[in-house]
């Protein structure tokens, strides 16, 4: 009876009903990384009545690297964040479709450690120091669990919010409990002989940026020195930091009191700092206008060639022996819609450009001969393993390091002969899930630094020999993972759910990499100016990696721009190079230790916007990245072509 009277009501349905509003049940969920939930779209005419006879397509925005939405509604939760998922349905019977939308929230899995910053094993009488005990899930994100620190021997040690008071000698456990994790921290207490204490150099004059490592003394009443006597820091006024180590650095010019207090004395130090007076004035060498939107540059070793990508099917070949007039001499066309990425060998002889989005959904690469430099020409493809699209490549002494983008892995592709490319290794990270995806790479002395979108930074042994690794059989060394979502709470306010965001690009020079974050808003809004195609503006942190202990990454400083986000990067001697996007390209001084904020301590060396009234937006700067050669910054912008310009020394004024 229940059957035919369906029947009879689906019978009844008018042809063509009208939708008025689509719900999605349930609109808001949270979830755990790893889990999944179903959601259910449910579409009503204006009387409120249920629209049987639809079609429902599935859709995410925004946050797609944070999980996936399948053709039924079923939502993988792959890393925290937020994923905004929509629902389209149509009435089969014709009518207009309409759109009901939901948020699903990721959450970090259960506490399963702490881990604690800095280690504490030895404290003398009387001695303070604090430790930051950070609540991880198995998977390395930060939760926010509250720490609850308790001592065994609150006499010998007594602990408050991880700060640490040293009573008596002997010995005390102290346990750090989160969720159902816990951690103990062995500490032994030993008597005080410390008489005086001291702080060299007592005086000191540098500019801001410039880091200054005191060393703290502490000496018995016979002179003799008090072994792992580290002191609690301080200062005033607070623009500059002193950490734990003694090392000093300056935001902002003034005088700056510096305190080192230990077992109830202290020593104090003045640092006096000026400004770091490194701007200089920029100089317009040449420029290449294009009326398409581009993407990366690539110049040739020989230097008077150079290759720009597009967003479309062609990459173009430009002779640069004159940078005051590049001109093109010939392109490349493929089955693409974007080509991302283009990079030669070392010698020049060959080269890989990348493809996305074909007609033929047959992606992957090119491999291009560059036997006449100026005439590119394609002698090869693969796509075996990698015909759901390539983003960014990088070459290696003979071999390519690729990102796939249909599972988010990295591969790695033999190009020792050129003409028969073969994948030889493919490597992803331990806890493959839903969402995972590997955006960069770059390869230096045998270690490649994987830039892994929400599990941030990977470096992999491929022929550098710490953990024994090749190309043919990458190695883990280490990871560097932060939290994103914290990190760019202020963009998702703006922004909306769903906002994209991860770990984009590394740059390893020196002892650091350099590590820069690619962040949309989810809902571009015309208020906050030009950005890239529909993405609105860019946001984003380079982050400096201190990799001198490659197994234990740790960060020190950063550089964030105000007017736009940090997307490809080139280093070279002490000047790093950014393209800003909307905020134009970026040339910046990284002399020397770093810490802190380089933004604040005045390191920016100059500022190009890259704008132009004939622009594919007009007046809109939308730089990709820079590369630097004998002199001169190869800019390319996705509205406005390819960009050289040179750094001038510093102006002076005429009276």
């Amino acid at each position: 009876m229940l059957h035919a009277l369906f029947l009879l009501a689906v019978l009844q349905q008018p042809a063509g009903q009208a939708i008025a509003r689509v719900t999605i049940q349930p609109a808001e969920v949270a979830v755990q990384v790893g889990d999944s939930v179903k959601l259910t779209a449910t579409a009503v005419d204006a009387g409120g009545r249920p629209v049987r006879d639809v079609t429902v397509r599935w859709f995410q925005s925004g946050g797609q690297f944070e999980g996936k939405v399948d053709s039924t509604g079923r939502v993988r939760a792959g890393s925290v964040g937020t994923l905004a998922v929509s629902a389209l349905v149509a009435p089969q019977r014709g009518g207009s479709p309409s759109t009901g939308f939901a948020r699903v929230t990721i959450l970090p899995r259960p506490t399963s450690r702490i881990a604690i910053e800095p280690m504490v094993s030895r404290l003398y009488e009387g001695q303070t120091a604090t430790v930051t005990a950070i609540p991880l899930s198995p998977d390395g994100d930060r939760r926010q669990d509250e720490v609850v620190w308790t001592s065994d021997a609150p006499r010998v040690v007594a602990v408050e919010a991880g700060r640490l008071v040293a009573g008596r000698a002997g010995r005390a456990t102290l346990t750090a409990k989160a969720g159902r994790a816990t951690r103990a921290l062995t500490v032994t207490v030993a008597p005080n002989p410390t008489a005086t204490v001291t702080l060299e150099p007592a005086r000191v004059s540098v500019r801001t940026g410039d880091v200054v490592r005191f060393a703290f003394r502490a000496r018995g009443a016979a002179g003799q020195p008090v072994p792992d006597a580290v002191p609690e820091w301080s200062l005033a006024p607070g623009n500059a930091q002193v950490d734990h180590d003694g090392g000093f650095v300056a935001e902002l010019p003034g005088s700056y009191r510096v305190l080192a207090t230990f077992g109830g004395k202290t020593a104090a130090a003045v640092v006096e700092v000026r400004a770091r007076d490194v701007r200089r004035p920029t100089t317009l060498v040449g420029r290449l206008p294009l009326a398409f939107p581009t993407a990366e540059f690539w110049l040739h070793p020989d230097g008077k060639h150079g290759y720009i990508t597009t967003m479309g099917d062609r990459a173009y070949a430009v002779d640069l022996s004159d940078p005051a007039r590049p001109a093109i001499t010939d392109s490349v066309m493929v089955d693409a819609r974007h080509i991302n990425d283009l990079m030669t060998t070392e010698d020049g002889k060959f080269g890989v450009l990348t493809r996305e989005n074909a007609s033929t959904r047959k992606n992957g690469i090119v491999i291009l001969s560059f036997e006449d430099p100026a005439h590119p020409k394609p002698i090869a493809e693969f796509t075996e393993t990698v015909t759901g699209g390539v983003h960014s490549t990088f070459i290696y002494r003979g071999y390519i390091y690729l990102t796939d983008d249909a599972t988010g892995s990295l591969r790695v592709i033999d190009i020792r002969d050129p003409y028969h490319p073969r994948q030889v290794a493919r490597w992803e990270t331990p806890s493959s899930r839903a969402g995972n995806y590997v955006h960069d790479v770059d390869v230096k002395d045998g270690l490649a630094y994987l830039s892994y979108w929400n599990d941030g930074l990977i470096i992999l042994d491929v022929g550098h020999g710490i953990k024994g690794g090749s190309p043919e059989r990458p190695a883990l060394v280490s990871q560097y993972k932060y939290d994103l979502d914290a990190l760019y709470r202020e963009v998702e306010a703006v922004g909306g759910p769903g906002f994209i965001r991860g770990t984009h690009t590394a740059w390893r020079h020196g002892r650091y990499v350099f590590v820069g974050d690619e962040v949309f808003s989810a809902a571009p809004r015309s208020t906050e100016g030009s950005g890239v195609n529909a993405l609105g503006r860019a946001y984003g942190r380079l982050h400096v990696i201190d990799v001198s202990d490659l197994t234990s990454p740790k960060a020190v400083a950063y550089y964030e721009p105000q007017d736009g986000g940090a997307h490809n990067v080139w280093v070279a001697g002490d000047t790093l190079y950014m393209g800003d996007y909307q905020g134009g390209l970026r040339v910046v001084d990284i002399s020397g230790e770093l810490r802190g904020d380089l933004l604040r301590q005045g390191r920016e060396i100059a500022h190009v916007s890259t704008a132009d009234a004939n622009g594919v937006r007009p007046f809109a700067p939308n730089t990709w990245g820079a590369i630097y050669r004998d002199g001169l910054i190869y800019a390319p912008d996705i509205n406005t072509g390819l960009w050289i310009v040179k750094v001038d020394a510093k102006s002076e004024l005429v009276p």
